[in-house]
């Protein structure tokens, strides 16, 4: 039976156990709405699955709950940040904002943000920028996790290394969401607790070879996700992991290089204003011819028309706002205790109303 929430009731549901927590309302008024816009998107491994871990997290003190990034660097196009392992939403978030509001003056703007926590659903950032007409680039990494393998070899080196773009048009915007991985640590630990086997050969064993267990991921030694391409053209998700790494870790200057202490992600987000390049109707006619023949190349199944990335987002979240969001099973059961623990009544299952 699938279980549909109020958004607005989930939102301030999850802002509240976030306050209860010590963050202060501008931070948990960030996060709180985020993680629920994952869930509306039908991205259910980065969305309010993720509340619990967080919760937890400031409470041990491994996220960091009072002040702000520390500027280490900053020439206007260029700023780079230490996130003190401040919650990586809210930072995430900020610094798309501000990255756009320097695009407007600059053209382009990049901010590097090193030791972030974790930044959740990169999707969710997308629509900051394209809502404003500018295009946005989203990469993190997290020098102090290793499941993904190099190419050719067996041992896990790279986090799955999320990339994300989004790119304005004249209607809904595009809005990529990918990895240089297969798939992602979320989906595979998912699948693993509730016994269940991926899709495809995802993964591989420590002997280096392809399986659908995500079971493997967990052994001793442990086995790794594949890059996309798998093992006959992983050479391609390699690369771009190689790429990621460079500008989230490498441009923040912090990394793989220094000693593991804890989650620390590397976080990389350069907006461009189309305005200060060719101009916003030569961006969009370029864009929207782009578009339409896209969705109007013949389908290879028949009945199922090509789609742009980010429309089944879209139309997921449009119904969820309409109809409720669906979350998956076993997301409210594991934030009961917090709601208990902080004296805030959980959102009623819209069935039940």
């Amino acid at each position: 039976m699938e279980h549909r929430y109020d958004a607005n009731a989930l939102t301030a549901f999850a802002t509240g156990l976030f306050e209860a927590a010590g963050l202060d309302r501008d931070k948990a008024g960030t996060i709180a709405p985020l993680l629920v816009e994952a869930d509306l998107m039908g991205h259910t491994t980065h969305g309010l699955q993720l509340c619990a871990p967080y919760l937890k997290a400031l409470e041990d003190g491994t996220m960091r709950k009072e002040g702000g990034p520390e500027v280490l660097s900053d020439r206007g196009a260029v700023a780079t940040w230490d996130g003190r392992r401040l919650p990586g939403v809210w930072l995430t978030a900020r610094a798309v904002d501000q990255a756009v509001e320097r695009a407007k003056l600059y053209g382009t703007a990049s901010i590097a943000i090193r030791r972030s926590h974790h930044i959740a659903c990169l999707a969710v950032f997308l629509e900051r920028a394209t809502r404003d007409g500018c295009m946005v680039q989203i990469t993190s990494s997290d020098p102090a996790v290793a499941s993904v393998a190099p190419y050719g070899g067996t041992e896990p080196l790279f986090t799955p290394d999320p990339i994300a773009v989004g790119i304005p048009t004249s209607g809904d915007p595009i809005l990529i969401d990918t990895s240089a991985s297969i798939t992602t640590n979320g989906l595979t630990g998912r699948l693993h607790s509730e016994g269940k086997k991926l899709p495809g050969k995802w993964v591989m064993d420590a002997d280096g070879t392809a399986s659908d267990d995500p079971g493997v991921l967990f052994t001793d030694p442990p086995g790794t996700i594949l890059p996309i391409g798998g093992q006959e053209y992983g050479h391609k998700g390699y690369g771009l992991a190689l790429m990621i790494e460079a500008l989230t870790q490498g441009l923040a200057g912090h990394g793989r290089a220094d000693p593991a202490d804890g989650w620390g992600a590397g976080v990389y987000i350069n907006v461009s204003d189309p305005t200060a390049f060719s101009g916003r109707d030569a961006f969009n006619r370029q864009i929207d011819h782009i578009v339409a023949k896209c969705l109007a190349t013949k389908p290879a199944t028949p009945g199922t028309p090509v789609r742009l990335p980010g429309q089944n987002a879209i139309r997921k979240r449009r119904d969820g706002l309409e109809n409720g969001v669906p979350l998956y099973s076993g997301i409210m059961e594991a934030l009961q205790p917090w709601a208990e623990k902080y004296g805030i009544p959980a959102p009623s299952n819209l069935a039940h109303v």
